[in-house]
């Protein structure tokens, strides 16, 4: 990386504060040797696969409305905001969603042999598995559910398909531990008569473009929850943002800028920010917080002890409360944990309102222009290699 930087002209991180992070501490003594070098140039998709290609039901609708301009010009989707209050508009764009998940479903039974409704929440969590995308926090949000379903104590509960896609693990053991773990959390849910017609968990085999063609469209909750700091930017979060999903997340990578467009009323924020997440790290005891909070304590007893299937997750007990070959929670998963099951309940109790959910998810996709590649291209033509870029 030294000698990347002796050797460039310019030097950018790929999200704002990606970007901030290498100046202040990854690459701090380069950046005040020769601060003109740095840059921020936030990483982009393309309309043309993830939204005109995979999902052509949504594509016609904002044609129909505002022109095909957004095609090459993807700013123009800022038009959609003036249909975010007609009912008519409102219904509509509910109609195509549900088609989205009725095809997700059809294909989740074909090739899984799994039965899913169209009808539940469809909550999603795909992304390379690694332990700072933190899908383990998901996954002991969702026993948190299952255990307040079992006891009563979730009033109204809004029946919802939990599902995640990932890359491929083969070479990291802890990550393929995670994988068993969702997988016995999933047979746990599908075998308990509590949770019939009420939640269910799903992992999609052999994650891939193809597959993710189909999720995006479908999805309505976007799980964005890495540990804040630790992501350079992400795209699929655009991806999910563009198709109408709504952002459960922290603010790390591309949320930042996804939240300065949105605001705070058309996301859902929750947990430690980067600065607090690095002066945690420095005096962190995780061990505190389980013998302080009995709803922790119970999900974390329960990967120790195992479940139906018999598979005991004690070591990723102990790699979280004592830590090993690596500091005990280092990912902050159960430091973010209150705060992240607080912003799920906030995300259902606004889903119950149907209209209010179709308006934040419109204005989401009317705000994803700031995410287009080629705005990106054009920066980086622009300011990095100094060639002409139609505009």
């Amino acid at each position: 990386a030294r000698m990347a930087v002796y050797g460039s002209h310019a030097v950018n991180g790929v999200a704002q504060i990606h970007t901030e992070i290498l100046k202040k501490s990854v690459l701090k003594e380069w950046y005040q040797l020769t601060p003109e070098k740095f840059q921020n140039k936030t990483n982009g998709i393309t309309q043309r696969k993830w939204l005109l290609q995979c999902n052509p039901a949504l594509s016609r609708f904002i044609t129909e409305r505002i022109g095909s301009s957004w095609i090459t010009h993807l700013n123009q989707l800022k038009k959609m905001e003036r249909f975010q209050n007609d009912p008519e508009t409102l219904r509509r764009f509910g109609e195509i969603k549900r088609r989205n998940k009725q095809v997700l479903a059809d294909y989740i039974e074909k090739v899984e042999g799994v039965t899913v409704s169209p009808d539940f929440l469809f909550d999603v969590q795909a992304k390379r598995l690694h332990e700072y995308k933190r899908q383990l926090l998901n996954a002991f949000s969702i026993l948190d559910i299952y255990y307040g379903l079992k006891e009563g104590r979730i009033p109204g509960f809004t029946p919802t398909l939990f599902l995640f896609g990932a890359k491929a693990a083969p070479g990291y053991a802890v990550a393929k531990r995670i994988i068993r773990l969702i997988g016995s959390v999933a047979d746990q849910i599908d075998h308990d008569p509590i949770c019939k017609d009420r939640l269910q968990v799903v992992f999609l085999e052999n994650y891939r473009v193809s597959m993710a063609e189909m999720l995006m469209p479908a999805s309505e909750v976007s799980q964005q929850i890495s540990t804040a700091g630790k992501e350079a930017s992400g795209t699929g979060n655009m991806k999910f943002m563009m198709n109408g999903a709504v952002t459960i997340g922290t603010l790390d990578g591309a949320n930042v800028e996804m939240h300065q467009v949105l605001g705070d009323e058309n996301m859902f924020l929750f947990g430690l920010k980067a600065e607090e997440a690095a002066a945690l790290s420095r005096h962190y005891d995780p061990k505190l917080l389980y013998d302080r909070d009995p709803v922790l304590r119970r999900v974390l007893d329960s990967i120790r002890d195992g479940f139906r299937d018999g598979v005991s997750y004690e070591d990723i007990y102990r790699r979280l409360l004592f830590g090993g070959d690596c500091p005990a929670d280092q990912y902050l998963l159960l430091a973010d944990f209150v705060s992240y099951c607080d912003a799920g309940r906030r995300m259902m109790e606004t889903y119950g309102d149907r209209t209010r959910w179709n308006q934040i998810s419109l204005h989401n996709i009317a705000r994803s222009g700031v995410f287009a590649a080629d705005r990106s291209i054009r920066d980086y033509a622009r300011d990095i290699w100094h060639v002409p870029c139609r505009e």
